[in-house]
């Protein structure tokens, strides 16, 4: 029923966030026991979960299984090609309350968010500039 009503009894008590799965609250905790039991047996890349692991062994055998319909495009994962379909379609989904900004992916947008929270970190000593 838990799925129905979207309750979701599991909160972690570092972080905000809450689960409605005992499993994926214990998965989460190790992001911040930095646990990464599942390692690339190629490189040095370790992960929190075994699907993170076949994922990532996509990169060493060259498999993209998902492409676009429209152009050549292809991915590893089923969410990337979603985003690139929104470069077709003009969608952008992701908007920022500050300014007029758009993007068709989320962590473009919090890229951008920066431009208005952080400080300007290198500035020229020669004239004002500040980026």
């Amino acid at each position: 029923m838990r799925i129905h009503t979207g309750e979701k009894l599991f909160s972690c008590n570092i972080c905000e966030y809450k689960y409605n799965r005992k499993h994926s609250l214990q998965t989460h905790m190790k992001i911040h026991t930095g646990e990464k039991p599942y390692s690339c047996e190629i490189c040095e890349y370790k992960c929190i979960t075994k699907c993170s692991l076949q994922k990532h062994m996509k990169i060493h055998t060259g498999e993209k299984p998902f492409s676009c319909n429209i152009c050549e495009y292809k991915c590893i994962q089923k969410s990337r090609l979603q985003i690139h379909m929104k470069r077709h379609t003009g969608e952008k989904s992701f908007s920022y309350n500050i300014c007029d900004y758009k993007s068709i992916d989320k962590s473009i947008l919090r890229y951008h968010m920066k431009i208005h929270t952080e400080e300007k970190r290198y500035s020229c000593n020669i004239c004002d500039y500040k980026c």
